[in-house]
């Protein structure tokens, strides 16, 4: 039978650590419920005694949070032991989490005790812990750099004292895998004890290896693993909960264990910490950056395309991601490029997808990433089919304060051969204008994106607008320049429609 791996996360304590992360109570309930949905078996709420704000997210996600287990971090003292389980005692599943150091560094320098009094303090505080919560977890900080045989005594000491947690943190991130495996190893077979508590794992990424630390405890005995959604925390972070989750998903002939942990809710969670606490994920961050399932090598798209699982170890549906997605550039291949074209519901013969492929090419080396509206312009240009099919030729708007904006327009048809006018209100003269275009054009056009900034400066710049906008849910852009942004902007929008015009004479039906 598949031992279980629990999953202890301290997004809302230590991944509130990071700078600029800190989150209000409104936002720590969101998580909480979010990681109650994602299944993890333990949240570190927070750190009660730290602030009246950090008692008031502890207290209330206790109250709000039924099926997992809710800890409270303290530090080894009555004091603190006491406020901890005020904040925590309405869980359905409460945790009393004391932490005290234990490498002769902080002992010394830090705590200014001596070894024999820091052992008496973590017994003393893990006992009358003990007394108001069934459930306590110790915690050993920097347990990496202890002083291995000290570091077995005060664990052996602290689980008779009744801890049924105990935690091994890499608290700098100073560890190596192998040597951190190692250590896990040592305590299991030296611990006397050990048979009674759960052995945790907490580590920083400092040298970028708190996910390869962690892995490596769980191949040496540890059964509990502390880590954040992102991988945020104090300076380089945490293990990230994802990165774990997935590779014993991924690899579970290999490491021989389980995990509750609904990994379809990943992608989700992660989401909303990084919009809650600001931190942006990084594009190439494993299991959640925006690359994670995003291919751009021809080679890669032609084999993604192909058989998934050439360049794909899971599928983004497991961690809650819709699909894998070809990014084009200039690395594309031709398969990837051709799927992009039927995509956006074009019909071409091969002659004249070849000569599309080669200017897509030339484009690329221009563009980092080529967009759809990219492939458009191309397949307009190419096609030879971008022409004005209506062009300016009258603007009159009138607006003001008190005043209802309205635009007159004037459009050619075809080269010139017809002139229609039309009039609008708007909610502004844009709007107006673009109204009074759509009454002539009679397209549904559907406006997504709107840009206007300064080329120049000066009263008399030269006004830039840039859209987007849909028609027949293909994307087209538009853009022109004028010292009147009025104008430009209906420049700008009888470019796509003109655009949207053309390729409709290309779209299948």
């Amino acid at each position: 039978m598949k031992d279980k791996i629990i999953f202890f996360d301290t997004t809302l304590r230590d991944g509130e650590q990071s700078p600029g992360a800190s989150m209000n109570l409104n936002e720590k309930i969101l998580i909480a419920k979010q990681l109650e949905a994602l299944n993890v078996d333990v949240i570190e709420a927070g750190f009660p005694v730290a602030s009246p704000g950090d008692f008031k997210s502890v207290e209330t996600i206790s109250k709000n949070i039924k099926n997992t287990s809710i800890a409270g971090l303290c530090r080894a003292n009555e004091k603190d032991i006491k406020i901890c389980w005020d904040a925590l005692k309405f869980a359905k599943k409460p945790r009393i989490h004391i932490v005290i150091a234990t490498s002769d560094l902080h002992i010394e320098k830090k705590l200014q005790k001596t070894r024999s009094q820091v052992l008496e303090i973590a017994v003393k505080s893990v006992c009358y812990a003990k007394k108001l919560c069934k459930d306590v977890e110790f915690s050993a900080e920097d347990a990496g750099r202890s002083d291995i045989n000290y570091l077995c005594q005060v664990l052996s000491a602290v689980i008779d004292a009744g801890a049924v947690t105990i935690n091994i943190p890499d608290t700098v991130g100073y560890a190596m895998p192998a040597e951190f495996g190692a250590r896990i190893f040592a305590i299991r077979k030296n611990v006397k004890n050990i048979n009674k508590a759960i052995v945790s794992v907490h580590c920083h990424n400092d040298l970028g290896l708190a996910v390869a630390n962690s892995l490596a405890a769980i191949e040496n005995g540890a059964r509990q693993i502390e880590c954040t959604v992102n991988g945020i925390g104090e300076r380089a972070g945490n293990a990230s909960l994802e990165e774990i989750v997935m590779a014993l998903k991924v690899r579970p002939n290999y490491y021989n264990v389980k995990t509750e942990v609904k990994t379809k809710e990943i992608y989700k969670t992660s989401k909303l910490v990084s919009n809650l606490t600001g931190l942006e994920v990084q594009a190439n961050k494993a299991i959640v950056g925006k690359n994670a399932f995003a291919h751009e090598s021809g080679i890669h798209q032609d084999g993604v395309l192909k058989a998934r699982e050439t360049y794909e170890i899971m599928k983004p549906s497991d961690v809650g991601v819709t699909e894998s997605s070809l990014v084009l550039g200039k690395h594309s291949g031709r398969h990837a490029f051709f799927k992009k074209i039927k995509d956006l519901g074009f019909n071409f013969p091969d002659k004249n997808l070849q000569k599309l492929f080669a200017e897509f090419k030339i484009l690329g080396d221009k563009k980092k990433i080529i967009f759809d509206e990219d492939i458009v312009a191309l397949i307009d240009e190419s096609s030879k089919n971008v022409k004005e099919f209506f062009a300016l030729k009258y603007l009159s708007v009138s607006c003001g304060t008190a005043t209802i904006p309205t635009a007159a327009v004037s459009l050619s048809l075809n080269g010139g051969k017809e002139i229609i006018q039309e009039a609008a209100c708007g909610s502004g003269p844009v709007d107006a204008a673009y109204k009074a275009i759509d009454r002539i054009t009679k397209m549904d056009i559907k406006l997504t994106e709107f840009i206007l900034r300064a080329v120049s400066s000066g009263v008399d710049a030269l006004g830039e607008v840039l859209i987007k906008a849909s028609y027949k849910g293909i994307l087209f852009s538009g853009k022109s320049a004028s010292t009147d942004i009025i104008e430009a902007s209906a420049k700008a929008y009888l470019q796509v429609i003109n655009k949207a015009k053309a390729s409709s004479l290309l779209v299948k039906s």
